[in-house]
């Protein structure tokens, strides 16, 4: 059997409608979700806002889907917290950040977590536009069935509202990234990058991760879904360290559960440079 990597910005459970049906049929191994919430104490709904925007998000999307994977570890790491409002315009403290849910069959044997951009913070009166920490997390399972290890780097990108471009912050989150790639997994390991990157294709960062043996699967393919408008498309990224261990990767187009599509990666159930090695797939293969 192969193993499946899944990648989703979950944008906050907005469409938690469609995507709790989703979650319970995607049969992911690894499930990297970016914007994940987690309001102590509250579950149901809650409102965001910042000065561009108002958005329906899951007061605990965290427990919402360690619910619908009882069989998964859930690991989350908080980027940073703020107010959100209940249906009943009450105020709580909202923790937001990454989520990786690993399947209990395949022991985690390593983990690390890093800011990207920034430290912690904690927005007392809004959340800003920009600026806005960002974290990886970074999960080291064994596969005892291919009798390898993979580690599966997770991660949310700055987002800047002057557009997707490189800057010098970027520049210092990919060193950062990379330094956590490094550090996180061992010679030999299976390594997948994922997550929403908030990049164009042709980033520096790409050569950054390349420099590491990472090749990106996405390229310049289409990865948003019609719930999001503007017409700059690009945001998730996938990159492996071994394409021949590929079996298949999709950039999911159905169902839609969030204004990110999900990316799909299943690894070969034996090693790289076996028989079954084949083609590896093309950027943008879906």
């Amino acid at each position: 059997m192969h193993v499946r990597i899944i990648s989703l910005n979950a944008w906050g459970g907005a469409l938690f409608d469609d995507l709790a049906p989703w979650l319970d049929t995607c049969d992911a191994d690894v499930l990297c979700l970016q914007e994940v919430t987690h309001t102590p104490g509250l579950d149901g709904w809650t409102r965001f806002d910042d000065a561009d925007r108002s958005l329906p998000q899951r007061a605990n999307l965290l427990a919402d889907v360690r619910s619908r994977l009882p069989r998964h570890h859930g690991i989350f790491t908080a980027s940073d917290a703020g107010p959100v409002q209940d249906g009943l315009q009450r105020h709580h403290r909202q923790d937001f950040g990454l989520a990786t849910f690993v399947s209990e069959s395949f022991p985690v044997v390593g983990l690390r977590s890093a800011f990207v951009h920034g430290d912690y913070t904690e927005h007392r009166a809004q959340w800003p536009t920009d600026g806005r920490p960002r974290a990886a997390l970074a999960v080291r399972v064994h596969d005892r069935r291919a009798r390898r290890f993979v580690t599966v780097v997770n991660l949310h990108g700055l987002r800047d509202p002057r557009g997707k471009g490189d800057t010098p912050a970027r520049h210092a989150q990919a060193e950062r990234l990379a330094a956590l790639i490094e550090e996180a997994r061992q010679a030999g390991d299976v390594t997948v990058v994922c997550g929403d990157f908030n990049l164009l294709p042709d980033s520096k960062t790409f050569q950054i991760l390349a420099d590491l043996g990472l090749t990106d699967l996405v390229g310049e393919a289409d990865t948003r879904t019609s719930r999001y408008r503007k017409p700059i498309r690009h945001a998730g990224y996938l990159l492996v360290s071994d394409p021949a261990a590929v079996e298949r990767f999709e950039i999911a187009t159905e169902p839609e559960v969030s204004d990110h599509r999900a990316l799909v990666l299943d690894l070969r159930s034996t090693t790289a440079g076996s028989e079954a090695a084949a083609t590896p797939p093309s950027p943008g293969a879906s």
